[in-house]
């Protein structure tokens, strides 16, 4: 099968995780930009806030499609050790593409974000939404960056990935969501009918109609005696 777009995708995976519908605790971070329209479609079907975890990969230089590993907001690095031994790639390299990608990742925190601040992590059940994982290293980053803001739990939602990647999601994630595990695996893109890219306005105006939509059912929601 293959997905008509990340909106269908996105409610196929909400099926998956039906179980959170309604929790008061529960939290859907999408990884920009592609994430975002699946985690808005989760989001609404479980009645969840939504929000993002800006993620940037470090791509090989000349070869920037191949992941050498990712890194995500609070100083987060993760490096896919298997392309970097593959390759022998000097460390050096990671270390420089890295310096360079965390200015755009403060770019990207800022264009999306503004002032709102991120929102509160700890003690929730965090879902973390991808329109599919390749290598893994932009979701292994992101798990690790909300692992440090001490959720109860953290559920990896994916609509596609290799089985070889689901097999370490599995073991950074608490629970892991995925629709189809093909094999052999090329790109993400190959398994949707409309890949078309993401805007960074899309990202930011989602992200603030989630703020909104949040804030209107805090202010519906009855006073306690």
């Amino acid at each position: 099968m293959r997905f008509r777009d990340r909106v269908h995708a996105g409610q196929l995976l909400a099926e998956r995780l039906s179980g959170y519908r309604g929790r008061d605790d529960v939290l859907v971070l999408a990884l920009p930009r592609g994430g975002v329209p699946v985690g808005i479609e989760v989001a609404k079907a479980i009645v969840a806030p939504l929000d993002v975890v800006v993620i940037r990969k470090l791509g090989l230089p000349g070869q920037e499609e191949l992941a050498m590993g990712a890194i995500a907001w609070g100083g987060v690095k993760v490096v896919n050790q298997d392309v970097v031994r593959a390759l022998d790639i000097p460390s050096h390299v990671v270390d420089a593409v890295a310096s360079a990608e965390k200015e755009e990742l403060a770019r990207r925190e800022k264009l999306y974000r503004g002032d709102l601040p991120f929102p509160p992590v700890q003690g929730r059940s965090v879902i973390v939404v991808d329109d599919g994982v390749a290598t893994g290293s932009t979701m292994l980053a992101a798990v690790s960056a909300v692992r440090h803001m001490v959720p109860a739990r953290v559920i990896v939602a994916v609509p596609v990935a290799p089985p070889s990647t689901l097999r370490k999601l599995e073991e950074a994630a608490d629970e892991v969501a995925c629709i189809l595990t093909p094999e052999p695996f090329f790109a993400v893109g190959q398994w949707y009918e409309d890949f078309s890219q993401v805007t960074d306005e899309e990202v930011r105006q989602a992200l603030h109609a989630s703020r909104r939509d949040r804030e209107a059912r805090m202010a519906e929601a009855p006073v306690p005696p």
